[in-house]
């Protein structure tokens, strides 16, 4: 993505990538579940689902809204998200449901598909399947189709991208690459693991925090609470002209 523009429409897209990593942990939104030990994804869950509410802040100004919902059987999800938000008075809304699944083989979170559609800024129809152990996918944008390869590690929605995100926390990687299926190009990141902070959030309070820093075509400091079961809690979008901030605010669960 280059540009005003695609940087604007980037923050927006970020708003779902944030909430990507609600994983393994139940409480109401007042209460601070302690875990003793994070659980890896990896390891079969029930089905189940889980909610998350997040407010989008643009320049330190409050933009809009994220609804997420993740749908679990077994070691494979359904996750859908809808966001709106309002960029320099333009109203704009994203849907997405992606579809992921565990792979034995690769130890790795992959994609199967995706559908992203994206009305007001920046509109689009954008539908994505993957194959060759998510190395391979055909994008549908609008009826133009595009086929894209990585060489070697897969390639993935915004969801799915950081799910294995967590999963590499949790297994203690300092640093790692991942690659995120864009809608007109595939985009490589580079994560840095960075030393523990405290912050406040509400409902909360004051948690410990694990920021992980991507480097790539876009810049992102994502923050995990190991308190809240490595849940990610906020995220900040480094934009030249545009700041963003995603916080949760509201989660809701019946997995166990």
């Amino acid at each position: 993505m280059r540009g005003f523009s695609a940087r604007l429409s980037s923050a927006l897209g970020l708003a779902l990538m944030l909430a990507s990593a609600n994983n393994a942990f139940a409480s109401d939104a007042k209460t601070l579940p302690i875990a003793p030990s994070a659980t890896s994804l990896s390891e079969p869950v029930k089905q189940c689902s889980r909610n998350a509410k997040y407010d989008i802040y643009l320049s330190g100004i409050h933009t809009g809204t994220m609804d997420r919902t993740e749908t679990w059987q077994g070691k494979a999800a359904v996750v859908t998200s809808n966001s709106q938000a309002s960029i320099l008075g333009i109203g704009t809304k994203y849907q997405q449901r992606a579809e992921l699944v565990w792979s034995n083989d690769s130890g790795q979170w992959l994609t199967n598909k995706f559908h992203q559609k994206v009305t007001g800024f920046r509109a689009r129809d954008m539908q994505a399947t993957f194959s060759d152990n998510g190395r391979e996918s055909q994008v549908d944008i609008d009826g133009d189709i595009e086929n894209y390869v990585s060489a070697d590690i897969p390639l993935r929605d915004v969801d799915t991208l950081a799910i294995q995100m967590r999963e590499y926390l949790l297994k203690g990687r300092q640093q790692f690459r991942l690659i995120r299926q864009a809608s007109d190009a595939i985009e490589p990141y580079q994560y840095y693991v960075q030393d523990q902070v405290t912050a406040n959030i509400a409902p909360w309070g004051e948690l410990s925090l694990i920021p992980v820093k991507q480097t790539g075509a876009e810049e992102v400091t994502y923050y995990f609470a190991p308190a809240m079961d490595y849940q990610l809690v906020k995220a900040r979008y480094h934009g030249i002209i545009l700041r963003g901030l995603i916080q949760l605010n509201q989660y809701s669960s019946s997995c166990g």
